[in-house]
């Protein structure tokens, strides 16, 4: 990923970093003006966006019953309101969630499609290639920003709910108003579609993995249809990667790798680096969370966890070192998502044998034996449970926690912090985040 950081230094040289304070409609503000031309300026140009560090998923997972806070005095001021879900608290020592840098992101992606027709200095092939990834990027912010604040699209009447403006276009004039959830939905998916029909890079080297591909759009599709209860069209999205890209790591093999690391077998996108230092130095794995791993048969828990700590908390292994360990899309979530697609359009079969193909790798000879014979006698609504819980384990994390907390079950959570029992209760408003105050401030009409 050392070429990422390059390029953002020959962009500084180049005299195109774009943004220095954030105090217009959407926290993000031009200075200067240096007008890219080439394919290769507005690759240099775009390596901004893919550069760009936001580690909300990780402060989401800490409202999760994945992560036991393990905090000093100065990390509890900046997290305890955050794993407490005391979202009506503005103390301003609580650590932010990233905004601004969501929509600093899509204007870089909207620069990028706004001049598609007038970049020079490249085959078609490599121009098309870039503006599909600015689709893909632009598709993948708005995916994010709605299911952090907007209500989950399979949660009923939320699809006329307000949610997050849509930002189409490179206009900072404009006064931006929040859009209803089915409406950036749809948004998303015509991204995806653009992107794919521009798009001709299969899968990218090792070295330009942070890029999107071709199966990236497949794997986005299947996640984002996957929320949305689109089981067909989940389903048939990630068969489509899984064509071309099935190999997993294996675990009862010893020189394996985790399958989050950008090296990986399993890596599609090595995009997101999900856990920031500190993000990472206080959440562990809490010892509740850990019950649903078998650590007889599942190799995973001492892959992917430390030793455990006086109260059964572990620290994770899954981002030792923040440079390796990037994912915004890997193959082990798209077994998952065929799996639980084709489960709940009755297609058991399928959903079976990908959920085994899984299993198989993840857990001893013997224990792969006992689950299959569990796996094989179980009824549509157990099978489905099964798959809840294994990618629940598989994905532990990665980010992906409090997403499908939201768009399943929404379920009741008690932490005691301190002596102090905190509850986010089932189907609980908290489940969906208020718009942060440095935006409201700046732009009133995100109340409305």
């Amino acid at each position: 990923m050392n070429g990422i950081r390059k390029y953002s230094i020959a962009l500084l040289v180049m005299g195109v970093g774009l943004f220095a304070s954030c105090d217009s409609y959407l926290d993000l503000q031009p200075v200067g003006k240096v007008i890219p031309n080439t394919l290769e300026e507005y690759r240099a140009l775009f390596l901004t966006a893919y550069d760009y560090d936001m580690w909300d998923r990780s402060l989401c997972e800490m409202r999760t019953d994945e992560v036991a806070l393990v905090a000093d005095e100065m990390d509890m001021n900046s997290y305890k309101n955050i794993v407490t879900w005391s979202d009506a608290n503005d103390d301003a020592a609580t650590a932010p969630f990233g905004w601004e840098y969501y929509y600093k992101t899509i204007y870089y992606a909207n620069s990028v499609i706004d001049k598609q027709g007038e970049i020079t200095g490249g085959s078609q092939n490599d121009i098309n290639q870039l503006v599909g990834e600015a689709y893909l990027m632009r598709a993948y912010m708005h995916f994010l920003l709605v299911n952090l604040y907007g209500e989950p699209y399979t949660k009923e009447g939320a699809l006329e709910t307000k949610a997050i403006p849509l930002k189409w276009d490179v206009d900072l004039e404009e006064i931006p108003v929040r859009t209803t959830v089915a409406k950036i939905y749809e948004a998303v998916l015509a991204d995806i579609e653009s992107a794919r029909e521009l798009m001709n890079v299969v899968e990218w080297e090792e070295k330009y993995r942070y890029r999107f591909s071709t199966m990236s759009a497949d794997a986005m599709e299947s996640r984002v249809r996957l929320y949305m209860g689109n089981w067909k069209e989940a389903y048939e999205a990630a068969e489509r990667v899984l064509t071309q890209k099935s190999q997993l790591e294996d675990f009862n093999e010893a020189d394996t790798q985790l399958p989050n690391q950008y090296q990986s077998v399993e890596m599609i996108t090595a995009y997101e680096q999900v856990y920031s230092t500190s993000t990472h130095r206080v959440s562990y794995a809490a010892a509740d969370f850990l019950r649903k791993y078998d650590d007889a048969i599942d190799l995973r828990l001492a892959k992917f966890y430390g030793d455990a700590d006086e109260s059964g908390n572990r620290p994770n292994n899954k981002v030792l070192a923040a440079s390796q360990y990037r994912c915004s899309f890997r193959i082990g979530e798209l077994y998952l998502n065929s799996a639980e697609a084709a489960a709940r359009q009755d297609k058991l079969k399928e959903a079976r044998e990908r959920l085994l193909q899984l299993m198989e790798k993840r857990y001893t000879p013997e224990g792969y034996a006992q689950k299959e014979t569990a796996v094989d006698a179980m009824d549509k609504e157990a099978l489905i449970a099964e798959i809840v819980e294994e990618r629940a384990r598989e994905l532990a994390f990665e980010g992906h926690r409090w997403f499908d907390l939201r768009r399943t079950t929404r379920p009741r959570i008690e932490r005691v912090l301190n002596g102090i029992t905190y509850t986010l209760q089932e189907d609980d408003a908290r489940y969906t985040l208020r718009i942060p105050r440095v935006a409201t401030d700046a732009n009133p009409s995100l109340l409305n």
